[in-house]
C-alpha cells in the first residue's frame, strides 16, 4: 500500500481510534451494557470502518486504476484488486 504512506501517520490515527472504539465495545459487552448503548457503539465501529474502506478504496482507485501514467497492465490489475475487496465488502 505504498500510496498511503503520505498519509500513513492520519491512516494509523484513524485505525487507533477504531480500536479504541471496539474496546468500548468489548467493555460494554463485559459490563452487562444495555442493549441499545452496546448497538450504538458497535454502529459507530461500522460507521468508522466503512469510512476508512471508502478513504483507502478511492486512494487505490485514484493511484491503481485512473492514474494517466499507469500502463494497460498495471491499470487492469489495480482494477482487479478493487474489484476483489468489492466483491468481499459487499457479502
Amino acid at each position: 500500500m505504498g500510496h498511503i504512506s503520505a498519509d500513513k501517520d492520519r491512516i494509523i490515527a484513524r485505525v487507533r481510534r477504531i480500536a479504541g472504539q471496539v474496546a468500548a465495545v468489548e467493555r460494554a459487552v463485559a459490563a452487562d451494557a444495555p442493549c441499545g448503548e452496546t448497538l450504538h457503539l458497535v454502529a459507530a465501529v461500522r460507521g468508522a470502518v466503512a469510512g476508512l474502506m471508502d478513504e483507502i478504496a478511492e486512494e487505490h482507485l485514484r493511484t491503481h486504476v485512473a492514474a494517466d501514467d499507469l500502463t494497460p497492465e498495471q491499470r487492469q490489475q489495480g482494477a482487479d484488486e478493487l474489484a476483489a475487496v468489492l466483491r468481499r465488502h459487499f457479502r
